[in-house]
């Protein structure tokens, strides 16, 4: 019934095919050791090469040499070439900061793509089974997750991570293991109620099986089932999308706004998803409150904020997109300067927003017009070419009171920090004719004696 029930999961899932090499993640444990074994009888079915890798974490002492061990005699017995590596584990935590779970997780992979590149192998197997799935399901559901998050482990990733026993039950595996003698070990830390996987296992389950349904473990995962389904479809339409986007360089993910502000949050959820993805490679410790906090960056008024996110990730939001780096930017680094052509409009990227100019004589200016958001500025004291810029290092401007630094100006007008290297800047040569929205230099300010007017709106 296993064997048939995995052969059929490779079948509807298309995880194997002729010609691939196989890598089995082989800890000696109940479910590595019935997927290896299951795939070995595939192996004489199908054209395909089985090899097994199985890594030491050096947390187990005594137990985890008899783990490496036992892996080693099975190989033999059934002639799987085995490779085994040994690494201090708890010391590569230590040194990069990382839990014991995350650390050794990622060991794990990481050895297991070695091996697989060395050998030319197209595939990982992993021996994930129906109990996991549910654990992960509700581990997900704990921490506050989505649609996505609801689809539990996948049967196969685009890394070529494949897991073929993921719709056999735990019982199912160990009475599998115990009718081909296959004498798994058993690793004691699973029996502890430490870790939050191994609480859901030990603890959540049993009682909702016990209080509530006797198959949870099986509703759990047809749920998930039947969500994936739906999570498909909207991810067929989230690429289409995407394409356009979603651009990854090697400074970071960007995502730009305007094809997707009037998209449902559905499709921008999974477009933030996917930009994270496509930085690290996988979204672990990147919540739903996360992705929230980065959708939260995109309505206008949301414009120059900078967001801190898990993994040393941070979310910017500019003029037109949403950039996420692993880089640090200091927003008062970006810098922009546009000569202004009187008469014309001119889009300027940097801020999202057009400059408009015209010129107006004396006769036709309607002095209610300052009460417009617009400024007006005197033409005939322009000398030379005008420009439209940011701030820059010193910038002064001359007020009624007298000359002020721009910094004091702003400071004292409490404009936001983050917002400051956007604010738009007239200026005449070196000289600060205008601070777009704010102030006028009293020198070139429309009096009496003033002939031509250049308006200047900016939206």
């Amino acid at each position: 019934m296993v064997y048939d029930r995995m052969k059929q999961t490779v079948l509807d899932h298309q995880l194997i095919e002729d010609g691939d090499g196989i890598v089995v993640g082989l800890s000696g444990g109940p479910d590595s050791v019935c997927l290896l074994h299951t795939l070995y009888r595939l192996s004489k079915e199908k054209d395909i090469k089985i090899y097994a890798v199985h890594l030491n974490h050096m947390i187990r002492g005594l137990d985890a040499f008899l783990d490496s061990l036992y892996v080693m005699k099975l190989c033999q017995s059934l002639y799987i070439p085995c490779f085994i590596r040994t690494i201090d584990v708890p010391k590569y935590c230590q040194e990069n900061k990382l839990g014991l779970e995350d650390g050794a997780r990622k060991l794990r992979y990481q050895v297991f793509s070695e091996v697989r590149d060395r050998l030319g192998a197209k595939k990982i197997a992993i021996g994930h089974n129906k109990n996991d799935q549910a654990e992960t399901i509700l581990m997900r559901i704990m921490r506050g997750t989505g649609l996505q998050g609801l689809r539990g482990i996948e049967y196969k990733r685009k890394d070529g991570v494949i897991r073929p026993i993921l719709d056999i039950d735990r019982e199912s595996i160990e009475a599998y293991c115990m009718e081909h003698k296959l004498l798994p070990r058993i690793d004691s830390s699973n029996l502890e109620p430490i870790y939050s996987r191994n609480k859901i296992r030990l603890k959540i389950l049993p009682y909702m099986k016990s209080e509530f349904n006797d198959n949870i473990v099986e509703s759990i995962v047809r749920m998930g089932d039947s969500l994936r389904v739906d999570s498909d479809y909207i991810n067929f339409q989230v690429d289409k999308i995407a394409e356009y986007a979603v651009k990854t360089y090697k400074d970071g993910s960007y995502i730009f706004v305007d094809y997707i502000k009037d998209t449902h949050p559905a499709i921008k959820t999974r477009i933030v998803i996917m930009a994270i993805r496509s930085l690290l490679g996988n979204v672990t410790s990147i919540e739903k409150k996360h992705i929230d906090e980065v959708l939260e960056l995109m309505p206008g008024e949301k414009r120059y904020k900078k967001l801190d996110l898990p993994r040393g990730l941070h979310a910017y939001r500019f003029a037109d997109y949403i950039l996420i780096s692993q880089k640090e930017i200091r927003i008062e680094d970006v810098e922009y300067d546009y000569k202004i052509n009187p008469g014309t409009s001119q889009y300027i990227e940097e801020i999202d927003k057009t400059l408009r100019t015209r010129l107006i004589s004396q006769n036709d200016f309607d002095r209610s017009n300052f009460k417009s958001g617009k400024q007006y500025i005197d033409f005939d004291k322009i000398k030379g070419h005008i420009r439209l810029r940011n701030r820059r290092q010193g910038d002064k401007i001359k007020l009624l009171g007298g000359t002020k630094k721009v910094k004091d100006l702003f400071i004292g007008l409490k404009v936001p920090r983050e917002e400051r290297s956007f604010v738009p800047f007239v200026v005449n040569n070196d000289t600060v004719v205008s601070i777009y929205g704010y102030r006028i230099n009293v020198d070139y300010k429309v009096d009496d004696d003033t002939k031509r007017i250049l308006e200047i709106s900016i939206d």
